[in-house]
């Protein structure tokens, strides 16, 4: 028989920065470990300072998997709670030589690891990634879930909406050789949100590729509240500025849609208030836009999530463009400061 049948693949280590994620923690590292991957794997849980049973479910998991030595769960503490001091905290506390990063409240699809392991191998990339498909469990998750992946929410982002496999960017999550992260250090924790972006971009400058492709997809579950959606929307824009300082060339007019939005539908409301009722036609518009927009995208659900949709995607819009708009120009000086060069392969 062919020889290659007696290889096995790489070990994985994935790892995982959890803060409060007791609804969805069992269930992300479930999909992990029930992934059809022949090779062994180990699961690093970056635990932060949660206010819920999130610790208590990552104990439990590691007890549950101390026997298997093929698939062990293994926990870190993150003190700060943030994510990229997690991710490297979970590096450093992994082994193997292929990296996975997976969220508390994303579910891998059952091939998930094997697919990405070859197309590492196929592309010679150092990162891989794919489709962040937002999945919902109630009729607002759903609404949500049905924003995030239309054109009118998001845009054309490949890793949200699809797209031809090729190289990107960046991708979402990602799975990594470890030398590529090694090579660079790990994430910048300065990088509150958009670290992958960051540690992307200094991969690329040292010549790197990354890979995105649809045949990766991790299921994603939506914000359970127009204010926790908000603020998460909020922390995009804001942290999306930061990035255009950081990186002069990288905004583009996706990016500039919802601070331009903003600034529109605000100037309409006081001018329709004070000066003409024709200012009002703006802030309408946008409304019956978004109310079209909604139609495609909630076609099959049912018809509170449908309703839903309208106030999904203006709560995305207005907080990101609210964000991109306030973001402080402290934040971008401080993570300027500490911008790390990309390192060079001393092969």
């Amino acid at each position: 028989m062919s020889e290659k049948s007696d290889v096995r693949p790489p070990a994985v280590s994935v790892i995982m920065p959890v803060l409060n994620e007791e609804r969805h923690l069992r269930g992300a590292v479930q999909a992990i470990l029930a992934q059809d991957y022949d090779g062994e794997m180990e699961v690093v849980i970056a635990v932060g300072p949660s206010s819920d049973r999130t610790e208590e479910i990552a104990a439990e998991l590691v007890r549950e998997t101390v026997s298997n030595q093929n698939k062990r769960v293994h926990t870190v503490p993150n003190p700060t709670g943030r994510t990229p001091a997690a991710l490297n905290a979970a590096i450093k506390a992994s082994r193997h030589p292929v990296v996975v990063r997976v969220d508390g409240h994303g579910m891998l699809s059952p091939n998930y690891i094997a697919t990405a392991v070859r197309l590492l191998e196929e592309t010679g990339a150092q990162n891989v990634g794919g489709i962040m498909h937002a999945e919902g469990e109630n009729d607002w998750e759903h609404a949500v879930a049905a924003a995030m992946t239309s054109k009118i929410g998001v845009g054309n982002a490949a890793f949200h909406t699809g797209g031809e496999a090729g190289p990107a960017e960046t991708v979402y999550l990602g799975v990594f050789r470890r030398e590529a992260l090694e090579q660079q250090g790990g994430y910048n924790e300065e990088f509150i949100r958009a670290q992958d972006w960051e540690l992307n971009f200094r991969i690329r400058e040292a010549g790197g590729l990354i890979w995105f492709s649809p045949e990766l997809r991790v299921s994603y579950r939506p914000r359970p509240s127009v204010r926790a959606l908000g603020k998460q929307y909020k922390d995009y824009g804001r942290w999306r500025h930061v990035v255009a300082r950081y990186h002069e060339g990288s905004i583009n007019l996706r990016y500039l849609a919802p601070p331009i939005a903003v600034c529109a539908i605000a100037a309409g409301v006081v001018v329709g208030a004070l000066v003409s009722p024709l200012g009002f036609v703006i802030p309408g518009g946008y409304l019956a836009a978004i109310a079209l927009g909604s139609l495609p995208a909630g076609k099959g659900l049912p018809l509170k999530a449908r309703l839903q949709i309208p106030v999904a995607l203006a709560t995305m819009h207005m907080s990101w463009g609210f964000g991109f708009l306030t973001s402080p120009k402290t934040l971008a000086k401080k993570v300027i400061a500490s911008r790390r060069p990309a390192v060079l392969s001393s092969n």
